[in-house]
């Protein structure tokens, strides 16, 4: 990593920003389901607070002209929605009596 990827008002989720800013949501599966539930729930604890206040630092940009912090700071959003489903409704990384069910996106969303 080559610098804060992160606008500075969320230096504190740094430490989570090349684990979880991933561009794609089948690479945040893969990676939800790669993870174990501490290194979930950590991630969980220290952004879930923070939600609301990332949610209002990208309002303030036009969603196709997002600056690259806040285009970070979108895709750590997108990844604690991917984790929170984990954390709080199946208590494990994996969906619970699905049996080899797979999340594969043909088409992602922009951004």
């Amino acid at each position: 990593m080559s610098g804060p990827l992160l606008p500075p008002a969320f230096a504190d989720l740094e430490g989570f920003a090349e684990t979880w800013c991933l561009p794609t949501e089948t690479e945040r599966y893969a990676r939800r389901i790669s993870s174990s539930m501490p290194e979930l729930i950590t991630f969980y604890d220290a952004f879930f607070p923070r939600l609301e206040e990332a949610i209002s630092y990208c309002d303030k940009f036009p969603l196709d002209d997002l600056p690259e912090d806040a285009l970070a700071l979108l895709r750590l959003i997108y990844s604690l929605v991917m984790v929170a489903m984990a954390v709080e409704i199946f208590q494990q990384p994996t969906p619970v009596d699905s049996a080899d069910a797979e999340l594969e996106r043909i088409k992602e969303p922009h951004p």
